[in-house]
């Protein structure tokens, strides 16, 4: 069954392009008719600027705003520009105010203005308190959108205020309690609303609040949503008054972008922000070659340890044949420790006054691992080469596990009391540093050793 519907699926796309390559719009209309909102989304994601402005022009209107609410950030400010000012106008009235924030990051500055300034009064005045947080605080990614009620109300009336702003709130499932200064004092969830007497009221049925504060970072508090499996969390002032909500929908898109994010910097690239066939070459490019540059000119450290070492080298010139295997090993080393623990700092399992634990922890699981791959490397390597060649590459392996997985589990740490993306000081940096000191550490080892 599942791969009829995906044979329907790619039938589909096919009849969209290729109505899309004839530029026969009422053969586009009738196929993009049957297809859901997500499909007509991935579709889009693979069409250049161009098509995707034509194809989005076909949409029922019902259809459109749907669609377009699912794009990311960056196809949206792409599509506001293939649209008509009237249609973007509409569509830009119709968004969730933090869904329109998002959009205005995306968009040359005239061009928002002159949204913002379309917009309806009381439309106007939410999205401007929206733009007036930090970027990268939940400020800018909560909802103003809510439906909240007092302690003192009967469960009749809170469900009757619920049935009155079902139109416009962002969620319902779970409601914030406040008291008459806006503080926040708790939250009920729609289901106890429901099952409860209903002359009851509120205060008996509501729980204690997980709620995050307006200015702190947006991943920690969607962090902390998606870890409690909460439906939504109060977004609250310095005096705990109730300003926001962050829905899990809208957390799970903030971990999604924080995550690819982290990946992108972790393999040495920035991160491209929009889908990948959306991407221009050029921004392509620009997002690997400043990190291929600046990864280039920390490997020059490597030749100059190489240079000063010369002289051993030539002495004994089967210790050549060891260097890419003991600077892959020790690279790799560091990166699964600066990996694990730049994960585990996200989670929020690791702080940065941890950073003794996780040094100490890093120094032993390194140790372990030196000693298995060194005692390994020994017996091969005394067999092939000699005990004395097997010595100094067993020693040299104890050596630069224990140093790559300490370093490496210790820099993310270091990022993070500086206020750095952990993420930027692993992989790419730490494999350049672990080259370079790695082969320090061998060539030292190997003078010892060897006597030369």
């Amino acid at each position: 069954m599942t791969d009829t519907r995906t044979q329907s699926i790619d039938t589909d796309d096919k009849a969209v392009l290729r109505a899309l390559d004839d530029l026969d719009l009422p053969a586009l209309t009738a196929a993009v008719r049957p297809l859901s909102a997500a499909q007509i989304v991935g579709i889009l994601e693979r069409l250049d600027r161009k098509q995707r402005a034509v194809l989005y022009r076909v949409l029922p209107k019902g259809q459109a705003l749907e669609v377009f609410e699912n794009l990311d950030p960056s196809l949206q400010g792409d599509l506001v520009g293939g649209l008509q000012d009237d249609a973007v106008a509409t569509l830009f009235a119709q968004m969730h105010p933090d869904d329109r924030v998002e959009l205005l990051d995306e968009l040359p500055a005239t061009v928002a203005r002159r949204l913002l300034q379309g917009l309806p009064p009381r439309e106007r005045e939410i999205t401007a308190d929206i733009l007036g947080y930090p970027q990268g605080s939940i400020g800018r990614r909560m909802s103003p959108e809510f439906v909240s009620v007092r302690p003192e109300m009967t469960i009749r009336h809170a469900l009757e205020r619920v049935t009155e702003r079902l139109s416009d709130a962002e969620t319902v499932y779970t409601l914030p309690v406040t008291d008459g200064q806006r503080v926040l004092v708790g939250v009920v969830s729609l289901r106890d609303l429901l099952r409860a007497d209903p002359d009851a009221t509120v205060e008996s049925v509501m729980q204690p609040a997980t709620w995050a504060r307006v200015g702190e970072r947006a991943e920690e508090a969607a962090r902390r949503c998606a870890d409690r499996k909460l439906l939504a969390v109060p977004v609250v002032d310095n005096e705990t008054r109730l300003v926001g909500i962050l829905t899990v929908d809208d957390a799970l898109r903030i971990l999604e972008a924080a995550e690819s994010e982290d990946q992108a910097r972790i393999s040495g690239s920035e991160p491209l922000r929009r889908p990948y066939f959306t991407a221009p070459v050029s921004g392509l490019v620009r997002s690997r070659v400043v990190w291929l540059l600046v990864l280039a000119i920390g490997a020059t450290l490597t030749v100059q340890v190489l240079e000063v070492f010369e002289a051993t080298l030539s002495q004994v010139v089967t210790l050549a044949l060891f260097v890419p295997l003991l600077i892959g090993t020790g690279g790799n080393t560091g990166n699964q420790a600066a990996t694990t623990v730049t994960r585990a700092l996200a989670l929020g399992d690791v702080r940065t006054r941890d950073l003794f634990k996780v040094m100490f922890r890093e120094f032993r699981v390194g140790c372990a691992l030196g000693l298995i791959l060194g005692s390994l490397a020994f017996v091969v390597t005394s067999l092939l080469y000699g005990p004395s060649i097997g010595t100094v590459i067993g020693l040299t392996f104890v050596s630069l596990c224990t140093m790559a997985a300490t370093v490496g589990g210790v820099m993310p740490l270091l990022a993070r009391a500086v206020r750095a993306d952990p993420a930027v000081f692993s992989n790419p940096f730490i494999s350049t540093f672990v080259d370079a000191t790695g082969l320090l550490i061998y060539f030292l080892i190997a003078r010892t050793v060897l006597g030369i």
